[in-house]
C-alpha cells in the first residue's frame, strides 16, 4: 500500500477543488484518479469542495465516473450548493433571480425557491443571485439592475474566481459577472458564499465528524482554495496544476513580512507540482 509524504502521513480527510486540480475543462489531469483510488484504500474520507456553480452534483458524479472516479452526490459542496442552503436560512420559498447556470438554479429549485426570469415582476424579486453564465447578456444584467436599484432585492454571489481553467487554459470566470452587476448597481454584494468564505469547508468538517488538523484541502488558488481552508484552520496543500504557478508563491513568499493578513493566509502548509506528489514515490 502507498505511503504519504511526512507532511500529509496523518491526514483523515481530503478536500478537493475540481478545476485545476482533478481535471482541466474535459480534460483528466494525469493520474488524480489513481491518487483518489490510493486515498480511498487508505481509508481517507475524500470530499470535493468546488467554486464551479455551473452543474448539478449529480452532473458532478457523472463527470468524475467519467474519469474513472466514483463518487456519489453528498460528496460534492459546490458553491450553487452551499449557496442554496445558506439562502434557505435566510428566507424561506423566496423569488430570485438567477444570473447564472443550471448547477445554481436547480439547487434553489430544490431548497423550494422560485426562480424567476427576466420577464418577471422585478419587485417581487427577493435576491438577485450571480454566478458564472457563460450565456450572459445586456438584457439579465438589466434586469439584474432593476430588481435591486427599483426593487427591494438583495445581491448574493456564489463565488468570484476572475478565471476558470479549461483544457487549454483559462477562460473568464464567475467574478466577470458578479463585477458587472456591482458596477452597475453601484452595490457590492451582501455576501459571496463560495471560497474564499470558510462555511463550506467548516459545513464539510462538521458533516464529517472531522478533526480540522487532520483535514486538508488541495487547491489552486491561492485567493479561494488556499485563503479558505486558512480561515477554517485546516491545513492546505497548493496544487499547481491550475492556476497558480511556482513563481506566484515566491512572490508571496518574498513580501510576507509586508503583506496585509488577507495575503498571509494565501500562503499554504506545502506546495506539490501535481497530486501525485502526494504519496512517495
Amino acid at each position: 500500500m502507498r505511503k504519504l509524504i511526512e507532511q500529509l502521513k496523518d491526514i483523515e480527510l481530503a478536500i478537493f477543488d475540481l478545476d485545476g486540480v482533478i481535471y482541466r475543462g474535459d480534460k483528466l489531469i494525469s493520474n488524480s484518479d489513481k491518487v483518489i483510488t490510493a486515498l480511498k484504500e487508505l481509508r481517507i474520507k475524500v470530499v470535493y469542495n468546488s467554486n464551479n456553480s455551473t452543474i448539478t452534483r449529480n452532473m458532478y458524479v457523472q463527470r468524475l465516473k467519467g474519469f474513472n472516479i466514483e463518487s456519489k452526490i453528498l460528496d460534492f459542496y459546490t458553491s450553487a450548493s452551499i449557496t442554496a442552503s445558506e439562502i434557505t436560512k435566510i428566507k424561506q420559498n423566496a423569488t430570485i433571480y438567477v444570473i447564472g447556470e443550471m448547477g445554481l438554479k436547480e439547487e434553489l429549485k430544490r431548497c423550494g425557491h422560485e426562480v424567476v426570469n427576466a420577464e418577471s415582476n422585478h419587485r417581487e424579486v427577493d435576491f438577485v443571485i450571480v454566478g458564472l453564465d457563460r450565456a450572459l447578456t445586456y438584457a439579465k444584467l438589466a434586469f439584474a439592475q432593476k430588481c435591486i436599484l427599483e426593487g427591494n432585492a438583495k445581491f448574493y454571489a456564489t463565488n468570484a474566481d476572475t478565471s476558470l481553467p479549461v483544457a487549454t487554459g483559462l477562460l473568464p470566470g464567475a467574478g466577470v459577472m458578479v463585477n458587472a452587476v456591482e458596477t452597475c448597481t453601484g452595490q457590492k454584494p451582501v455576501k459571496i458564499f463560495g471560497k474564499p468564505n470558510p462555511e463550506g469547508i467548516q459545513s464539510i468538517i462538521e458533516d464529517t465528524n472531522s478533526n480540522p488538523s487532520i483535514s486538508v484541502i488541495f487547491g489552486d488558488r491561492l485567493n479561494t482554495d488556499i485563503l479558505a481552508g486558512n480561515r477554517a484552520g485546516i491545513n492546505t496543500a497548493l496544487v499547481l496544476t491550475g492556476v497558480t504557478k511556482a513563481s506566484d508563491i515566491e512572490k508571496l513568499e518574498g513580501e510576507k513580512d509586508r503583506s496585509l493578513e488577507v495575503e498571509v493566509g494565501m500562503i499554504p502548509n506545502i506546495v506539490i507540482n501535481s497530486l501525485k506528489d502526494i504519496f512517495l514515490s
